[in-house]
């Protein structure tokens, strides 16, 4: 199988593209930073691999590599809580998603051997925020800003050709070693000041970053997905319950609450990403046969951290 790949240096698609490529699949890694991906898929380790520098807003020369290929996995987009929400900063996480996803489903248009399949990334803001209700793939769409990028973002995807299998994937925060929000959430516990972040009541959908590999890789090779699918773990959890389990795996207090105002002041409009949650079960994606590796997030957190 050949795969093209946008997004491939970020923390989910690092870790497929090695899948891919120890099951002996090519990958066109398509890139902003070709010196950076090449550093990291170096030939001599990694010489199922193409890399092919692209423009995500911008049609090119990078379009042509999506010929041929068997599948596409669009995973790009610009970090959603990195730093505040300007103005410009919210129209860059817009169009890194919806246009940019444009022009992949232009570049599947335009090839005489178009991919069977794509595998389009979404989030799991598609549902808003809530501390009582309960969502699922079937669950209609929230009413803020993230709801409002991923129903574009999702339009975008959707108008791939018909003959190409579309598959979303509403992912929730992945949890794996050396990045993401994992990282982030365990610097306050190896200082000893570690606890839940606000209120902690808010919910917390997760998923390890082996399961959300292994679930693109199935969407991929398996033509019984199509449509959407949560990117989630079976057993979401309040913030405190995941801060305790934290403490208990690394032997650390998880008392110190972190105040809703800190995160505020630091990120602004931003700080709802963390300060606010959903419940989300992967209904759907269950229903397929999918089976979790880590489908609590002890066994998950004690892998990651032992």
């Amino acid at each position: 199988m050949k795969v093209a790949i946008t997004g491939a240096t970020g923390f989910v698609g690092q870790r497929l593209v090695k899948r891919l490529t120890e099951a002996n699949h090519s990958v066109v890694v398509l890139t902003r930073n070709g010196d950076r991906a090449r550093r990291l898929f170096p030939a001599g380790l990694f010489p199922q691999c193409d890399v092919v520098p692209y423009t995500p807003l911008k049609s090119g020369d990078w379009q042509s590599a999506i010929d041929g290929c068997d599948g596409v996995v669009n995973l790009a987009g610009a970090p959603i809580a990195e730093s505040r929400w300007t103005a410009d900063r919210k129209r860059e996480i817009l169009d890194s998603r919806q246009a940019g996803t444009e022009k992949v489903v232009e570049a599947i248009a335009q090839a005489s051997a178009p991919p069977k399949v794509l595998v389009n990334s979404s989030a799991i803001g598609y549902y808003g925020t809530s501390e009582t209700a309960t969502f699922d793939e079937n669950s209609p769409a929230g009413n803020d800003f993230l709801a409002a990028v991923c129903k574009k973002w999702e339009a975008a995807a959707q108008a791939v050709r018909s003959d190409t299998r579309l598959v979303i994937i509403r992912t929730g925060i992945v949890l794996g070693q050396g990045g993401g929000a994992l990282e982030k959430l365990l610097m306050p516990f190896r200082l000893f000041a570690g606890g839940p972040l606000g209120s902690g009541r808010q919910w917390f959908s997760w998923i390890h970053l082996d399961d959300m590999v292994s679930l693109i890789i199935q969407a991929l090779t398996d033509e019984q997905f199509k449509g959407v699918y949560n990117g989630t773990a079976p057993k979401p959890v309040r913030m405190t319950e995941f801060c305790n389990v934290v403490g208990q795996v690394m032997g650390r207090p998880s008392w110190l609450p972190v105040p809703s105002f800190a995160l505020e002041a630091l990120l602004g409009d931003a700080a709802a990403v963390v300060l606010e949650g959903q419940e989300v079960i992967p209904k759907r994606t269950l229903e397929t046969g999918f089976s979790y590796e880590y489908s609590n997030a002890k066994n998950a957190l004690t892998q990651l951290l032992d």
